[in-house]
């Protein structure tokens, strides 16, 4: 009997053990299907969005949960090919990153992946040639798996994953998993970069437009130059604008400066010779670097860079070829340099932006000559009829000022022609203004409203001007001289100390003398604070005759008065 039974019970048991074989597979099948589920849904995922930031978020994160990994990290291949520009970690708190410090760079077992762009997985990454171990405070890691990711046949980036969560290694499935991920990744990648460059190209198009209106609706130039600085550090993601006109000698003048310390870079003389901007306005093409601050094509004042990386300056051409000046933008250090296809672009904004300041100059020229025409209309009219009724009717009153027997009377009829010979004299004065010939330069009150517009991209708002009397013909070539270096040198000072909200310049011709005030509601000059320029104006004022001045002003603020005889020669 008890044979019998074990023969009985043998079948019975294989019958068992083809069930639970079957039942393995089952789960194995079913555990396949959800994988593949999975692999699908995160396919998918990676490519639903079109933010290259959030894309490769998406793709770090879809590789740590398909092959089940605690450690997963996207590491991108920087412009040099030979390190990592970019790593985002998956499975670390913001307190553990902190804790490590730098983001790794591409050296040891990482590198490994960058030199052989192959498919890398090992049970112990620490048994590892190239691996030369963790950083203080870094997490136990020990199986590995990486895997190369290639946008149209291009290394983009390398997909590092670390220690399976049930405590297994990584397999070649998981492998194959990620390889296809891998391919997604590629085409999500590349969409991005896509749409982000159309969309970069469409900013630059848009900024164009809105620089050609503002010029062709009468904005300033240097309103106008300022905008094409702001819009093209805003739509390069830079730090630093610097937009630069060609002077007299071989220097560059920094007519706009944003960003950094502005203000003392403000007017700086850039050699043409031995600069980065300088290079790209003499050769008429961009020039690039990957460390500005380092970069030893900047001889003048190199302090001015500290803390900035990547840089290219393109120039400002026309259709004619002739340069109008030069854009130097620049980001912080350690961030991407300008690629190929941004300075393509950038350039392509710089030539639309020079020419709508060619169409803005050609149409202020025939607004110039319009109103030289209408000033000469003026002239012959007041000569020919004013003055002469004038004239008439101070004869006519000399005459009967011979007649009138009393002699208060007769008094004030010798006045009245005295005043109108005053009269006669200034409306001459007018006439010589207006006719003033363009090849004697602009006039003082031209220069002036310029350096006033001038200082709104320093002071960051327009400062109030006044101006008082026939400043354009009795204020003389040498004290007008003066008067523009003071002018510039108190609205100089108040953009670097006085950190005013508003400033006020008043400019006068009367009682023989010329007066120019510049008031502001800033903090006033502090005791013992440095007086050198201070002392230029006063030397100034002396070498004129004249006398300088600052006071306080009730509230907060300062007053600086410069005034001068109109008569005195200078010494």
């Amino acid at each position: 009997m008890g044979g019998h039974e074990t023969a009985g019970r043998l079948p019975q048991l294989r019958l068992d053990e083809l069930l639970d074989e079957l039942q393995s597979r089952i789960e194995d099948v079913r555990g396949t299907r959800d994988r593949v589920h999975a692999l699908l849904e995160s396919v998918l995922s990676v490519g639903r969005g079109l933010d290259l930031p959030q894309a490769l978020g998406r793709i770090v994160e879809a590789a740590a949960t398909l092959v089940d990994a605690r450690y997963a990290a996207l590491g991108v291949i920087g412009p040099d090919g030979e390190s990592l520009s970019h790593f985002l970690p998956v499975g670390l708190s913001e307190e553990e990153i902190a804790a490590i410090g730098a983001y790794p760079t591409g050296q040891g077992l990482l590198g490994e992946l960058i030199h052989r762009p192959v498919p890398l997985r090992l049970t112990d990454l620490s048994a590892h040639c190239s691996s030369f171990g963790f950083p203080p405070n870094h997490p136990p890691m020990h199986s590995f798996l990486g895997v190369p990711i290639r946008v149209h046949e291009e290394a983009f980036g390398n997909l590092y994953l670390c220690d399976k969560r049930n405590g297994l290694d990584f397999d070649a499935e998981d492998e194959t998993v990620l390889a296809t991920l891998a391919v997604a990744a590629g085409v999500a990648i590349d969409n991005a970069r896509l749409y982000d460059e159309a969309r970069r190209q469409q900013n630059w198009l848009r900024a164009s437009a809105e620089i050609t209106r503002g010029l062709l609706s009468g904005i300033p130039r240097e309103q106008a130059l300022t905008l094409i600085a702001e819009r093209a550090m805003e739509i390069a993601e830079a730090c630093l604008a610097d937009l630069s006109v060609p002077t007299s000698g071989d220097l560059l003048c920094v007519e706009v400066a944003l960003g950094g310390d502005a203000p003392a870079r403000l007017g700086l003389g850039v050699p043409a010779a031995g600069t980065l901007s300088g290079a790209a306005f003499t050769e008429g093409s961009p020039a690039a670097c990957a460390d500005l601050a380092g970069d030893d094509r900047y001889a003048a004042g190199p302090s001015h860079f500290e803390g900035l990386g990547p840089a290219v300056a393109v120039p400002l051409g026309d259709a004619s070829g002739h340069r109008r000046g030069v854009l130097l933008l620049a980001r912080p250090a350690g961030r991407r340099p300008f690629t190929p296809e941004e300075t393509d672009q950038l350039l392509g904004f710089a030539d639309q932006a020079a020419l709508a300041l060619e169409l803005a100059e050609r149409r202020s020229d025939a607004e110039q000559l319009t109103l030289l025409e209408d000033r000469d209309r003026i002239a012959r009219d007041l000569h020919d009829l004013a003055i002469q009724r004038l004239f008439a009717t101070g004869m006519t009153l000399q005459s009967a000022a011979r007649m009138i027997q009393q002699d208060t009377a007769a008094e004030r009829v010798v006045r009245a022609v005295d005043d109108l010979d005053e009269t006669i004299r200034i409306i001459r004065s007018t006439i010589f203004g207006l006719r003033v010939r363009e090849e004697a330069g602009p006039s003082l009150r031209a220069r002036v409203s310029q350096t006033i517009g001038q200082a709104h991209g320093t002071l960051g708002f327009a400062p109030r001007l006044i101006m008082e009397g026939l400043l354009d013909t009795d204020v003389p070539g040498d004290l007008a001289e003066h008067v523009m270096a003071v002018l510039g040198e108190a609205l100089s000072n108040t953009a670097r100390h006085a950190r005013a909200t508003q400033v006020e310049v008043t400019l006068r011709a009367v009682a023989s003398r010329v007066v120019l005030e510049v008031a502001d509601d800033g903090v006033g000059i502090p005791p013992g604070g440095r007086r050198s320029g201070l002392l230029n104006l006063a030397a100034r004022a002396d070498k004129a005759g004249g006398t300088f001045s600052t006071d306080g002003r009730p509230g907060g603020g300062t007053i600086v008065v410069w005034q001068a005889p109109l008569a005195q020669a200078t010494r």
